[in-house]
């Protein structure tokens, strides 16, 4: 019984979790800000657990956290610099005040993708440009899974990841590429942004490296159990928490 019979649970939850975003998204504004500071709260608590943070420390980095997060909503500065500003100030706060360096950066990393995603929410064409970061992600995920399991071959990063190939990271990148292009002829995106893509899929595929490296240290198979099948829910976004901030970066680049 292995993990295909958990092939169901997996793709049950796996749709769910894309119907809920792809909702929250479509609403945007103050629904599209609560998913995300919710899931932020949430990626943070798992982040804790795997540096080894004692309760307190976690709750005082979400506490911290907690300050940026709702500068970001709709109902206050909505994202910005003083959002960022306040980011960085949570980062340092909570060095100081835990004298865990590793959690401290962990406020960072979260709370980056989260303000990168609300500043793609709120541009004129908010929908599109924050469904093609999030789903350049997806497409790089099937890609890679696809191409993996049909070609096999090299390994990766075996040392991290022994389950990865290096066909699995050329079909994840062909696979974000091509999703672009779709984007960019039929729905509007800009070419410069299409063009982008296959970078940012090798960013996704070193985020998803990158929480494998954290878990390995850490000595646990998944970041937490949230998600039935899946584990937590850094173990589904670790690619996209690369993704958003470099997504969101490029878009005000091309303003």
């Amino acid at each position: 019984m292995s993990k295909n019979a958990d092939l169901p649970k997996r793709f049950v939850v796996a749709v769910l979790l894309i119907g809920v975003a792809f909702a929250a998204l479509w609403l945007g504004g103050f629904v599209f800000w609560l998913l995300v500071a919710i899931g932020g709260l949430l990626m943070l608590a798992e982040w804790a657990n795997l540096v080894g943070a004692t309760p307190r420390q976690r709750l005082l980095a979400q506490y911290a956290l907690t300050v940026p997060l709702a500068i970001m909503s709709p109902l206050a500065a909505g994202p910005g610099f003083l959002a960022l500003g306040l980011i960085g100030a949570a980062l340092f706060f909570t060095g100081a005040t835990s004298r865990n360096v590793r959690l401290a950066w962990g406020v960072a990393y979260v709370g980056l993708p989260v303000l990168a995603l609300m500043v793609l929410r709120g541009e004129p064409n908010g929908f599109l440009l924050t469904f093609w970061a999030m789903a350049l992600v997806w497409a790089c995920d099937s890609g890679a899974y696809f191409a993996g399991r049909a070609i096999g071959g090299p390994k990766l990063a075996p040392s991290i990841s022994p389950n990865k190939t290096w066909a699995g990271f050329i079909g994840g990148v062909v696979a974000a590429g091509v999703f672009a292009g779709v984007l960019a002829a039929f729905f509007g995106l800009p070419i410069a942004l299409a063009a982008a893509t296959p970078l940012l899929a090798m960013f996704a595929q070193a985020g998803d490296l990158y929480e494998s490296h954290l878990k390995r240290v850490a000595g646990v198979k998944d970041s937490g159990n949230l998600l039935p099948g899946h584990g937590g829910l850094l173990d589904r976004l670790d690619g996209l928490v690369a993704v958003a901030p470099a997504a969101a970066l490029l878009v005000l680049l091309l303003k």
